[in-house]
């Protein structure tokens, strides 16, 4: 599963790709100029990284990505997961929720989630 894994500078990158894609690799330099204030040359060598890495595809000068915004959540996830709470979700959920409240529709909307991942 180490393709997904994106340090936060090619996260946010990749997420401008996953908000515009398919992008032309001219307009994908102005949206990292504007939303991550890097250069033509910063832009292009990420993107060159993130094609040899297998994240991205640049197919005549059209920017997709190769891998799905879900998957690199899910990847993300688990790695702080494992490595913040040795891997435990009941210590995640007490360490997250602390002393925050919540309604009655999203306690639903947990139980469904587990309901269903036990099934």
């Amino acid at each position: 599963m180490e393709p997904y894994k994106l340090f936060d500078a090619e996260y946010k990158f990749v997420s401008l790709i996953w908000e515009h894609e398919p992008v032309n690799s001219t307009e994908l330099v102005k949206l990292c100029q504007s939303e991550l204030g890097w250069k033509k040359s910063t832009t292009y060598t990420v993107l060159r990284k993130l094609c040899e890495r297998g994240v991205l595809q640049n197919e005549k000068t059209i920017v997709t990505a190769l891998i799905k915004r879900g998957d690199a959540q899910r990847y993300e996830s688990e790695a702080l997961l494992d490595k913040a709470f040795d891997g435990s979700l009941p210590k995640f959920l007490t360490a997250f929720l602390g002393n925050r409240r919540i309604s009655p529709t999203e306690a639903e909307q947990l139980k469904r989630i587990i309901e269903e991942a036990t099934q």
